[in-house]
């Protein structure tokens, strides 16, 4: 789909004072949306001007459907589905749409049946190997691009120093500033090399807190100079390497905003005077979604949040849920030079995003094949030695699955390793298969399989692979296990790898990115 854009010069004379406000906002766009739904959406777009569009899979998605009523149903043609809607979106508007989606680990995060690269806490694992998170960044971007897509609001560079953390976690390169910035100048400047703009979040950092900013809002009450060290360092150092846009999160940090804790994303302190000012950020601010009961409560009155988070100094209002009230909002309040500066940010990223790029013939890789040298660099020997694991496989084992992953290549192929050997019951490997990435409800793992789990550490011999989220182990205690490895993902490339390790062919590579906190007896 190839749409042009004016150049800024003869659209800052073409277009009107409230098409320029429009061009601020970014509403929602479902996947899975009813006919009459997304007419509805057509029919705002064509009224109201707006500049692009952020899609989520479904208005029962984890973004949108905060208390977990609606029913999310599986839509294997949704790929197909988003291109149809993005062509029909675009013929609707007057002026062509940017095209957003969160795609921090490829578009499956949105959409059935598309690529799945790694997590970041993953990638965090890897070792000196920034060329591969290029790869993945440039991957994804390809991805987009070939979709419609023009802006992947990613990659998170939020620091995650707090294991409890419900929202951010596995989400995060790690726990390590300077690992967190490699990864993300990595990613970024693979997203960019085959033009999609890219954007770093949760500004000023969403790491250390136990609260989900989908349902409160998240307080943070370190002293600034403490953030200014640790949280703001990635935020700092990839702005001064080159990024498109940042994303302010719904965050309270009383320390930055001269003890008020309004909402990062409504105070002006925070972006217009530390983002803007301090940190020298000259390109597009987005805030975070709007319709976030953290913000959202706190605001009855229709169009008020979308003009205090304009008036704090976002460009982008990711999510409004009120482009009429809002639009009046801001047409009825702000200056109008504030509103050109606004509009001359958001256009320029525009005539960024349509610009005509040419790829290169030779850089698509397959995906299998990244993700088996993505798998063979993260594996992660966190307690024990090879001698263990082959001292353990001479001796005989049984083998026990605990969760329920889609596939068992790596269970299989060893319970078959055990059937040859000697019979030993009290050798038990464990392939642990956490079936939720999010640790609410201890990552959907049965009750009994973690009591079984325990029972087992505590009575036999155990050798654990762990294909998931490895905040996990917070639930067990692990070091009585004789050695756990962590495979990260239950993709087939990691287990096959994982298997490689167990018979002995390969050593790990990787470092834990994050602490685990010993559980206690």
């Amino acid at each position: 789909m190839m749409f042009k854009i004016a150049p800024y010069n003869t659209a800052a004379t073409q277009l009107a004072l409230n098409e320029k406000v429009g061009q601020l906002f970014m509403p929602a766009a479902f996947i899975n949306d009813t006919e009459e739904e997304i007419q509805g959406l057509e029919k705002l777009i064509g009224k109201y001007h707006v500049g692009g569009l952020c899609f989520f899979h479904s208005r029962a998605s984890a973004a949108t459907n905060f208390e977990g009523k609606k029913k999310i149903v599986y839509n294997e043609q949704s790929l197909t589905t988003l291109k149809n809607l993005i062509r029909r979106y675009q013929n609707a508007a007057k002026y062509p749409l940017l095209i957003s989606i969160d795609a921090e680990w490829g578009l499956a995060m949105r959409i059935e049946n598309t690529p799945q690269y790694p997590y970041a806490i993953t990638l965090g694992a890897i070792q000196n190997k920034e060329d591969l998170i290029f790869k993945v960044g440039r991957q994804i971007a390809m991805d987009c691009r070939e979709t419609g897509i023009h802006w992947n609001l990613a990659p998170v560079v939020d620091i995650n120093n707090n294991p409890n953390n419900p929202v951010i976690g596995y989400r995060s390169f790690g726990e390590d500033k300077l690992n967190v910035t490699k990864k993300a100048k990595a990613f970024i400047k693979g997203t960019q090399s085959v033009g999609v703009l890219s954007c770093i979040k949760h500004f000023p950092g969403h790491g250390d807190t136990a609260t989900d900013s989908h349902l409160g809002l998240p307080i943070i009450t370190k002293s600034k100079e403490a953030l200014i060290e640790n949280e703001l360092y990635p935020f700092r150092e990839t702005i001064r390497n080159g990024v498109d846009s940042v994303m302010v999160g719904h965050l309270s940090v009383p320390s930055l905003d001269n003890g008020e804790g309004t909402p990062a994303t409504i105070s002006k302190t925070i972006i217009t005077g530390l983002l803007r000012q301090e940190l020298n950020f000259n390109g597009v601010v987005i805030s975070d979604a709007l319709n976030m009961h953290s913000v959202s409560k706190m605001f009855p009155e229709k169009g008020e949040l979308e003009w205090r988070a304009f008036d704090a100094g976002n460009d982008i209002l990711c999510f409004a849920e009120n482009t009429k009230e809002g639009i009046q909002k801001i047409m009825g309040n702000a200056d109008p030079g504030e509103i050109e500066e606004r509009f001359n940010r958001v256009w320029k990223l525009k005539e960024q995003a349509f610009a005509t790029y040419t790829l290169p013939n030779t850089i698509k890789e397959e995906q299998s094949s990244l993700n088996k040298q993505l798998a063979e660099e993260s594996l992660t020997l966190l307690t024990g030695s090879d001698k263990i694991i082959s001292d353990f496989k001479r001796e005989g084992f049984n083998c026990l699955s605990l969760g329920e992953p889609t596939n068992k290549t790596f269970l299989e192929a060893t319970s078959k390793i055990a059937a040859k050997g000697p019979k030993n019951e009290d050798n038990v490997l464990i392939a642990l298969y956490p079936p939720k990435v999010k640790p609410q409800n201890n990552f959907d793992l049965k009750t009994e399989e973690l009591e079984q789990l325990q029972h087992f550490l505590k009575t036999k011999k155990v050798m654990l692979y762990v294909f998931g989220n490895p905040y996990v182990l917070n639930l067990i205690e692990y070091k009585t296990a004789k050695a756990v490895v962590l495979g990260y993902q239950n993709f087939i490339e990691f287990q096959d790898n994982a298997l490689a390790h167990f018979r002995g062919k390969i050593t790990a590579k990787g470092t834990l990115p994050v602490t685990i906190n010993l559980k206690e007896s």
